[in-house]
C-alpha cells in the first residue's frame, strides 16, 4: 500500500485492475490531468511499478482482490480515510484479460465463477462501497469496462461475454438508480494493444500484421490511451447529459461487415 497526502482539493478516482494494462494507462492519464488516483489490483508488484510512476503526494495503491467482499470492504475504508471529502469517478476495470474458457461442455463452474466474480460481482461490490464517497461529491460518475465482447462472440468465450455482457446490464441498471445524482456509463474497447502496459517483466510491443490493422475502418488497432481518453470524457462535466450508455470504442470493427474468403 503506497499512500500520499489527502490534503489536495483535486478531483479524485478510483480505478479498479490499476495495475496494468487498460487501468495502468487510465490511471496515469488521469494522474497527468491533475486528478488524484486510487489503484486497486491483486497484483502487489504491478501496483509497486504504478505507484512509483505517479506524480509523489497524487496516488494511493491498494492491493485487493475486488471480487471479494471482505477485501472490497478493507481497501473501500482505508480509501474513505484518504479521500474523506468523497471521490468523483470510480471505474470498474478489472477483469481477467483472457476470453478463452475451452468448450462449453468441459467449462467448470468454478471456472465460470472466476470470470464473473472478476468482471461483473467485483462491480458490484466495488459500486456498492464507493456510492457513500460518490454520493459526496457533485457531478460523481462510474464508469465500466465492459467489453464489445458483449455484443458479439468468438468460440468459446461464454464466462468471457457472460460477465461483459451482465456488465453492461449493470450500467443502466445503476444509471437509473443513481441517478440524477450519479452517472454510470459503460465503455467497450475493442482491439486494443496493452502489451506496453504490462508489468515491467511481460511488457512487450503490439505485433501487428496489415490484416490486423485493416480490418478497424479507422486503419489501425487501438490503444490504451484511445480508452484512457474516452473515460476521461465520461468523467467530466462535459458528458453531464450521458448516462446509462454503452460507449463502443473499437475503431470501426463492429460496424464492419466481414465475408470469409
Amino acid at each position: 500500500m503506497t499512500a500520499a497526502s489527502s490534503t489536495s482539493a483535486a478531483p479524485t478516482i478510483v480505478i479498479t485492475g490499476a495495475g496494468a494494462g487498460i487501468g495502468r494507462g487510465t490511471a496515469l492519464h488521469f494522474a497527468a490531468l491533475g486528478w488524484r488516483v486510487i489503484g486497486l489490483d491483486r497484483d502487489a508488484a504491478a501496483l509497486k511499478e504504478l505507484a512509483a510512476m505517479l506524480p509523489r503526494g497524487q496516488g494511493l495503491t491498494i492491493t485487493c482482490d475486488v471480487g471479494r467482499e471482505k477485501a472490497v470492504a478493507r481497501a473501500f475504508a482505508r480509501i474513505a480515510q484518504w479521500a474523506a471529502q468523497g471521490i468523483d469517478c470510480l471505474v470498474n476495470n478489472a477483469g481477467i484479460a483472457s476470453p478463452d474458457c475451452g468448450p462449453l461442455e468441459d467449462l467448470a463452474l468454478a471456472d465460470w465463477q472466476r470470470w464473473i466474480d472478476a468482471s461483473l460481482t467485483a462491480a458490484f461490490l466495488c459500486s456498492r462501497a464507493a456510492l457513500p464517497l460518490l454520493r459526496r461529491r457533485d457531478g460523481a460518475s462510474v464508469v465500466n469496462v465492459a467489453s464489445t465482447r458483449a455484443l458479439q462472440s468468438e468460440p468459446d468465450t461464454y464466462a468471457y461475454a457472460a460477465a461483459k455482457g451482465g456488465l453492461c446490464a449493470l450500467t443502466h441498471a445503476m444509471a437509473v438508480g443513481l441517478g440524477p445524482q450519479v452517472r454510470v456509463n459503460a465503455v467497450l474497447p475493442g482491439w486494443i494493444e496493452t502489451g506496453p502496459w504490462q508489468r515491467a517483466d511481460r511488457a512487450h510491443d503490439g505485433d501487428h500484421r496489415p490484416i490486423d490493422e485493416a480490418q478497424h475502418p479507422v486503419g489501425r488497432v487501438g490503444t490504451v490511451h484511445d480508452i484512457a481518453a474516452t473515460i476521461a470524457w465520461l468523467a467530466s462535466a462535459d458528458a453531464g447529459f450521458v448516462t446509462g450508455q454503452q460507449i463502443v470504442v473499437d475503431g470501426g470493427m463492429t460496424r464492419k461487415m466481414i465475408y470469409a474468403e
